[in-house]
């Protein structure tokens, strides 16, 4: 291969761990940043076999050029995969400081007493861990777009099972949605 060919931001595909950048070009080695799997690999410039996707986008004086949208791409890529990614839904003013109380219907039975904020914040995390889910689902490599859909319904369907807890939300942006059928 080339020199040009290591050139640090080139995007490749490697044949097992997918796409990825370039992210250190060394003398003999070069070190891959892959977006779905292995995080960032060191070769050998010798014996790593891989296909360009994009070029480097470097002057020729050797200065990166920043790519503000591929950076942010890329960003929100990594730190998806890492579910580092998170939106703070706020909990509705009527709830702040609230009791949820579980009464069962055996009256010997103790009731049980969870803060509201407590029960919010897992229902939010269900949330975001089914918006990875989804997002997962969408950019998988070997699903068929049949496939997809088929889970997508799913997600779909467990929304509109979790439409309940909207009451505990302040914004109706962050209201779990079901199928608008």
């Amino acid at each position: 291969m080339e020199e040009k060919d290591f050139r640090v931001g080139t995007r490749i595909n490697h044949e097992k761990y997918g796409e990825g950048i370039i992210s250190q070009n060394g003398n003999l080695t070069i070190k891959v940043l892959f977006v779905r799997g292995g995080g960032e690999i060191e070769f050998s410039k010798a014996n790593v076999s891989y296909e360009v996707l994009a070029q480097s986008e470097l002057p020729d004086d050797g200065q990166p050029r920043l790519n503000v949208k591929e950076f942010e791409r890329m960003l929100a890529m990594v730190l998806n995969q890492y579910n580092a990614i998170e939106y703070k839904a706020e909990l509705g003013k009527k709830w702040e400081g609230g009791t949820m109380i579980l009464q069962p219907a055996n009256p010997e039975l103790k009731p049980k007493e969870i803060p509201i904020e407590t029960f919010f914040h897992k229902i939010v995390m269900m949330r975001d861990r089914l918006r990875v889910l989804e997002q997962n689902i969408n950019s998988h490599p070997t699903l068929t777009d049949e496939e997809k859909v088929n889970l997508q319904q799913y997600i779909t369907r467990i929304y509109g099972s979790m439409t309940s807890f909207n009451i505990l939300f302040d914004d109706k942006n962050d209201y779990f949605v079901g199928s608008k059928l």
